[in-house]
């Protein structure tokens, strides 16, 4: 399985992953998730290509527009490791390591508060569990938690890409990728392996080719 970035092109998907679309939606009393709407079936189901411009008419698969729109989607996020670029947080009970790569799904916040805050007061046994909680289910890996004797706490994902809309912001949000895949830049070298990451498909994000929320200022839809 390999997600594989094509210059000012799209992403080609390789290996078979299986794709569904999902909304963010509540999930619990406390907490925003993701809600399954269907499995995507592709055309072909062990390759195919997602839109990275944002404006196919056959979203959320390329149709070649990028070639006509003059799209360039240059890659200018960093490839340093995660754990180079990332803040840390301490607190009494966890850890919380922060790189800043926000795709807006806000499952960091949870009912008593958000895990930055949990995380400081996480001597409370409900503060830990909750900012846990909040933290695994970040879904472009900027945040990741770690306990007290250096252990990182991750729940490892089976190889998935989600199609993700956010109806409660009235937009289409990224591509949440799960489970280790691979992502191989234009220029052939590959980023570090993430459990969990968020991609750019509005085509506008200034840290490509991760997404960065820019899909809910420009009010992304990929009904369209």
């Amino acid at each position: 399985m390999k997600i594989r970035i094509i210059k000012n092109g799209p992403f080609e998907v390789t290996g078979g992953v299986p794709i569904s679309q999902k909304n963010i939606t509540m999930v619990a009393p406390d907490a925003l998730g993701l809600k399954k709407v269907k499995d995507i079936i592709p055309g072909n189901p062990h390759n195919y290509r997602l839109c990275r411009c944002g404006k196919s008419k056959n979203k959320p698969f390329c149709d070649g527009t990028h070639a006509v729109c003059d799209f360039l989607g240059a890659e200018v996020a960093t490839k340093d490791k995660y754990i180079e670029r990332a803040g840390v947080q301490t607190g009494p009970g966890l850890d919380l390591l922060d790189d800043n790569r926000c795709a807006f799904a806000r499952f960091c916040h949870r009912k008593q508060s958000e895990v930055w805050t949990l995380t400081k007061y996480s001597d409370n046994p409900d503060n830990q569990s909750a900012a846990i909680a909040g933290i695994t289910a970040c879904p472009s890996g900027r945040l990741v938690a770690r306990d007290k004797n250096g252990n990182i706490l991750e729940k490892k994902f089976q190889p998935e890409i989600e199609i993700v809309n956010d109806p409660m912001k009235n937009c289409s949000a990224g591509i949440f990728v799960k489970g280790g895949i691979p992502l191989e830049s234009a220029d052939g070298t590959v980023y570090e392996v993430r459990n969990r990451m968020a991609l750019c498909r509005c085509g506008h994000s200034n840290n490509m080719p991760f997404c960065d929320a820019t899909h809910v200022s420009v009010g992304f839809d990929d009904t369209e």
